[in-house]
């Protein structure tokens, strides 16, 4: 049985790739001892209770305790003190025991530090390995920043805000069957039962995690053990993570609608940034070009890795690739960013494109000559404007007389007196007709005997495209067939917008000389100002003006005059013709009417 089991341990040696040393006895009888070598280093604080587990059995499928008796096999101990190569058997005493595969120290010495050997032999096998212990004072502990000290480095445990957990004192089953009693304390403070911890069967637990719970536990545990009270002090290190539903990591930068624009020839940095929820095991964040980890091996590409945030063990990596000497080829390459841990894996794919140059010189020039030209373009706009709006309508306006069935281009509306009997006439019929080509109709002129005023002016205004209304102090008060004008003209605007009052302001008419019908009418109508000699010729500001104003005339003068003279007699005869039933003379009726202004008003305005 010792044979068969010295064969194993033979063989696992070599399968595992560790070459044990093989001493040789002086006495032959005696069988040669594998030495597995020195494994592992413990410590322990200077008067506290301490143990050495043999280390042959850490591996249970060659050797375990129960197996090494039922084979013959005995455990030995030796220590070699520090500063000293001889091995010194251990013997039993108050302060060292062995028991099963461990030496207890109770308590621990400084003389106890060095290395020390466990041997399994019997008279056909031997197996040896050593480890190192160090007895460390209290001026030597591991920094925890408090007392109580201690001589084990923490123990790592992790709690979700919010939540709780159970925390227990590591190596509290080694003494489990000593009634143990075990003290708990926080960044130097005891812990005492409060309302959201509380110590309950030498076990910490933690009802609800809080961040300032996060950081450095201990615990003393205090035993008996052969008469004697004993104790050993560890830490764990508490560290709080924020609760997330989900534990994938994602790729934060670049976003998917970002473009990184790169310069010819220059540096190209490309910045990408991952998130990673809490999660034990590795996570990783890279670059890759064409599907392919970065090369390092080139020298225009280099990566840099950094952690920038950590909040509550939520992380952020960064991973920057840097592009020596960038060129267009470069564009056509691809470009990903890619992050992962044990759950999950996202990528992210960068868009470059090429800088353009931006031509300083070309682009000065070019908007200095384009604000240059903006401004000439408006100060002969606010110098031409009448000029280049009659241009325009020349060119795309629509001749009315092809778009609709009237009669006369202008009804002329004017006071009746001298003066302005004068200029109606000898000014602007004549230049309407015999310059500028319009068919102008003039009550007095145009009338036929026989006929009814009110009908007649209604009739005329309805065929006419606009009414030209002289406005003078006498408008109102002399001219009460001027008014029945105006208010049908204004009527007809207003019910079927077909025809368009233009008021022409002959003389300046105070404020209150103005009737309701001119001051509603001034308010949205176009005034065209009379200025005397400056207005008398063609091309003065109130010719122009006013030709904005009329309907726009496309044929030439000559043809105008040639379809005015065509036509006249005809509607000359017809107008006659309609007017041969009339019993009155328009001369008897206009006398009447001048008799009684305010009939005709109140007939016009419907009173």
């Amino acid at each position: 049985m010792a044979f068969f089991i010295s064969t194993l341990l033979f063989l696992s040696v070599c399968l595992g790739g560790a070459k044990p040393a093989v001493s040789q006895s002086s006495d032959q009888s005696e069988p040669m001892c594998h030495d597995w070598g020195q494994r592992g280093e413990l410590a322990v604080l200077e008067g506290e209770a301490g143990w050495l587990s043999c280390p042959l059995f850490s591996y249970p499928s060659i050797y375990n305790y129960s197996s090494a008796q039922s084979a013959g096999l005995t455990l030995f101990w030796y220590h070699i003190p520090a500063g000293h190569v001889l091995e010194q058997p251990i013997k039993s005493s108050q302060r060292l025991s062995k028991e099963r595969e461990r030496l207890w120290l109770q308590p621990a010495a400084a003389n106890d530090t060095g290395q020390y050997i466990c041997m399994l032999r019997n008279i056909s096998s031997c197996t040896k390995i050593a480890m190192r212990l160090d007895v460390l004072p209290h001026n030597k502990t591991v920094p925890g920043g408090c007392r109580p000290p201690f001589a084990v480095a923490p123990e790592k445990a992790v709690i979700t805000l919010q939540r709780g957990e159970t925390l227990e004192c590591p190596d509290l089953q080694e003494v489990a069957d000593s009634n143990p009693k075990v003290t708990w304390y926080h960044l130097c403070e005891r812990v005492l039962d409060v309302r959201d911890m509380e110590v309950k069967h030498n076990r910490l637990e933690v009802h609800l995690m809080l961040v300032r719970y996060q950081g450095l536990f201990s615990c003393t545990v205090q035993f008996r053990r052969r008469d004697k009270d004993l104790q050993f002090s560890r830490s764990i290190n508490v560290t709080a993570v924020n609760p997330s539903q989900s534990k994938l990591p994602h790729v934060l930068h670049p976003t998917k609608d970002q473009v990184f624009t790169a310069k010819r020839g220059a540096e190209m940095r490309l910045d990408c940034r991952g998130f990673f929820p809490y999660l034990e095991g590795e996570s990783d964040i890279w670059w890759t070009i064409d599907g392919k980890r970065v090369d390092t091996t080139d020298p225009r590409l280099s990566t840099t890795n950094r952690d920038v945030h950590n909040d509550h063990e939520d992380r952020t990596l960064e991973s920057i690739l840097l592009i020596q000497d960038f060129q267009p080829e470069d564009l056509k390459r691809e470009y990903n960013c890619s992050v992962k841990n044990e759950l999950g894996f996202d990528t992210r794919r960068a868009q470059l494109k090429e800088e353009v140059s931006v031509p300083v010189v070309e682009l000065s020039c070019g908007l200095g000559v384009t604000l240059l030209l903006m401004l000439t373009l408006f100060v002969v706009y606010h110098i031409f404007w009448l000029e280049l709006l009659l241009l325009y309508r020349s060119w795309f306006g629509t001749d009315e007389r092809y778009t609709d069935d009237k009669e006369f281009d202008v009804y002329i509306s004017y006071a009746r007196n001298s003066e302005e009997e004068q200029f109606v006439l000898s000014t602007l019929r004549s230049v309407l007709e015999n310059e500028l080509g319009y068919s102008v109709c003039i009550f007095d002129r145009d009338s036929l005997p026989g006929g009814t005023i009110t009908d007649e002016t209604l009739s005329f205004v309805t065929r006419s495209r606009r009414l030209l209304v002289v406005v003078s102090p006498g408008y109102a008060s002399q001219g009460s067939q001027a008014l029945l004008e105006l208010k049908a003209g204004i009527d007809s605007m207003a019910l079927g917008g077909h025809l368009r009052v233009i008021l022409v302001q002959y003389r300046p008419v105070r404020r209150q000389g103005w009737v309701r019908e001119l001051r509603r009418a001034r308010l949205a109508l176009a005034l065209v100002r009379w200025q005397g000699d400056k207005s008398r010729e063609l091309t003065s500001r109130f010719w122009k003006r006013l030709r904005v104003e009329l309907p726009v005339r496309r044929v030439t003068r000559e043809g105008e005059k040639g379809l005015r003279r065509g036509s006249g007699e005809e509607d000359m005869s017809l107008r006659r013709l309609q007017s041969q039933n009339s019993t009155s003379s328009q001369t008897g009726l206009i006398t009447n009417t001048m008799k009684d202004p305010q009939a005709v008003l109140n007939c016009a305005t419907g009173m």
